[in-house]
């Protein structure tokens, strides 16, 4: 095996100042306490007799472009004495300096080494990025921090998460029925035709489904009117047996209900559990519904992700879990068999739409 160079520190043993028989540590992380001793290694206490790599790009923050990818760019550490092979880690930061990704034993290239990455990022919003070379699992020093604007997020569909935010004027799902775009507040169900369809391609099992909506007042047209749904296929919605359906009625005006239906149950309001709300159409209204650990619940604030509580209902369900194959979304809802009075509720305007089993994260709550 060919033998890594590494920077030693030599301890000298003196009577009442060292306790001698203890090994000295090889490897300090950059989260670690770095060492005071120069002679004990690189600058910032790593061990790897290497250069820092540089960082090409992005960096001095770049606004990016929208992408499947982010290459992150660093020309290779330099080998202080001998050639030997090395690998590369990556570390990404939010503005706030959390560590949002890490990616180690990336392959070094023949000039430069880059890294692809593929981490969901809040849009346009600051990050950083270092780099470092290791070997046999010690490591050389970290790059400075270079630093670039991640792309508006224009949403997607990766295995059982869905994020559209609507306010780009277009959608990543299939369009139904009159629909109008509305740059920077999302889209307007023009009629209790117009919908919004998205196929999974995985089954969300445990999860939640949230969406913003404007522009929709308590009285609207139809008696059983959808404001969001999904279900199993492209069944029937009102027969769908693993359908969620969750109702914004325009008649009586304001009425809250919702049904949900899983693989051996099926939990829903009855009589005054359908509650009356006085709906403004000026209002931001935060719809979110979970199903989480047996339990249905759906969640409703005014104002906004952190407005107020308006309502808040659910209820237990006995079983096996939520899990239509394949696992259908709505923004809406498609005509059933109670016909165009039980589909969507019109002129509602809808934006940021979350579907995953992680919690909605900051860049959707706008």
């Amino acid at each position: 095996m060919k033998r890594i160079p590494v920077l030693v520190a030599v301890v000298v043993c003196a009577a009442g100042t060292v306790t001698c028989g203890k090994d000295a540590p090889t490897n300090v992380s950059p989260s670690a306490t770095k060492t005071t001793n120069a002679s004990a290694g690189n600058p910032d206490g790593s061990m790897l007799k290497v250069t820092a790599p540089v960082p090409q790009s992005p960096a001095g923050g770049q606004r990016l472009e929208q992408g499947a990818a982010i290459p992150l760019v660093a020309s290779n550490a330099v080998r202080h004495f001998a050639d030997f092979a090395v690998t590369y880690r990556f570390r990404v930061f939010n503005a706030a300096g959390v560590m949002v990704a890490e990616a180690a034993n990336v392959p070094e290239g023949a000039n430069t080494t880059t890294y692809n990455l593929a981490a969901q990022l809040d849009g346009d919003q600051m990050y950083g990025w270092q780099v470092r070379a290791e070997a046999q699992g010690e490591g050389g020093p970290w790059s400075a921090l270079a630093t670039f604007l991640a792309p508006l997020n224009t949403g997607y569909i990766r295995g059982n998460e869905l994020y559209d935010p609507l306010v780009n004027g277009s959608t990543i799902g299939e369009k139904h029925g009159p629909l109008t775009f509305i740059p920077g507040v999302g889209v307007r169900l023009e009629t209790q035709l117009s919908y919004i369809s998205y196929q999974l391609p995985q089954t969300l099992t445990e999860g939640e489904f949230s969406i913003l909506v404007t522009g929709m007042p308590a009285n609207t047209e139809g008696d059983k009117t959808k404001l969001f749904a999904m279900g199993q296929n492209y069944d029937d919605i009102v027969t769908n047996d693993r359908r969620m359906t969750v109702e914004k009625r325009g008649d009586p005006a304001g009425v809250i209900a919702w049904r949900f239906i899983t693989h051996d149950d099926q939990v829903d309001t009855e009589g005054a559990e359908r509650q009356f709300y006085d709906f403004q159409a000026s209002q931001t209204y935060f719809w979110q519904a979970t199903w989480r650990n047996n339990r249905f619940n759906l969640l409703i604030k005014e104002g906004g992700v952190d407005g107020r509580t308006i309502y808040n209902l659910g209820k237990n369900f006995k079983g096996r879990a939520y899990d239509p194959t394949p696992h259908v979304i709505y923004i809406g809802s498609p005509v059933g068999r109670s016909g165009e009075s039980g589909a969507s509720v019109d002129r509602a305007i809808i934006r940021q739409v979350w579907v995953s089993g992680r919690p909605r994260p900051g860049f959707a709550n706008k």
